[in-house]
């Protein structure tokens, strides 16, 4: 096998030099990481876990018209993408309060929004990735006016078939974390969606429970967070031989007691 070359290596993902020009190779590690990389960790499994979600969801979203870097998944832990110029602006839709807007504003979480609100946010780790408006991205030329226009109208379309998607299973859609990139074709470039959805940038709750099944589990030192992960993949249908029929809820305190070997607590 060829040595590949690294052109990045995130907090969750590596990136590679593509078999093509203008493609990328992009592996999804096990890190996890909070509060701009003030926690650190490893969730088991999260790679192969976000990989099959972020093909599921990239694939589904293409289908109804939404351009997106994916390509193919290669492997468990890589897929094959096109190489864009990621645009330095972290997008966030809420749709639930929660996380930073509830210590920001002093909604109680869980608060439904009057509407969904979108949230931009400059990507610099160094500054803790700041909350900007649209006048600063205007200002600085992190994006032009016309792309904003392309972002915040494919963030509400994304947003409008996310829900409906995750409601199917029984998942409430809290918020979530969108990045774009340019594609360049010559001098021409198009903004497309880039990066990955999974857990790792959304909060999905359990409709029934409130059970949070995202990487707060990790942020908050809940516990469980492989077997989250890995339930939300099972209700997409992407795990095969599950236990756990499609219609069926995972209680994670049974499940960890079965692992244990214990039986669970009754309450």
């Amino acid at each position: 096998m060829s040595r590949r070359s690294k052109i990045y290596e995130g907090k969750a993902k590596i990136l590679y030099e593509g078999p093509e020009p203008g493609t990328i190779i992009q592996y999804f590690k096990d890190d996890a990481t909070a509060f701009n990389a003030e926690k650190k960790g490893t969730i088991n499994g999260k790679g192969v876990i976000n990989n099959r979600i972020s093909e599921h969801v990239f694939t589904r979203l293409a289908h109804i018209g939404i351009p997106t870097h994916f390509i193919r998944r290669l492997n468990m832990r890589e897929q094959l993408v096109r190489q864009v110029e990621i645009i330095p602006i972290e997008v966030v839709v809420r749709n639930v309060a929660a996380g930073s807007i509830s210590k920001r504003l002093g909604i109680e979480e869980g608060e439904p929004l009057p509407h969904s609100l979108i949230e931009y946010y400059y990507k610099d780790d160094s500054l803790g990735d700041p909350l900007v408006a649209e006048e600063h991205i205007a200002c600085f030329n992190w994006a032009s006016h016309e792309e904003m226009q392309d972002i915040s109208s494919m963030a509400i379309r994304i947003n409008d078939f996310l829900c409906g998607m995750f409601a199917a299973i029984d998942i409430r859609l809290v918020d979530f974390k969108l990045e774009f990139g340019r594609l360049f074709d010559g001098d021409y470039s198009r903004v497309i969606l880039a990066d990955e959805i999974s857990p790792d940038g959304c909060r999905l709750w359990d409709v029934k429970s409130g059970e949070k099944l995202d990487k707060d589990r990790f942020r908050r030192d809940l516990g469980d967070e492989e077997e989250a992960y890995r339930e939300v993949a099972r209700r997409l249908g992407l795990l095969q031989g599950e236990d756990n029929g499609p219609g069926e809820v995972l209680d994670l305190s049974s499940h960890r007691s079965r692992m244990r070997g214990t039986p669970p607590s009754k309450k």
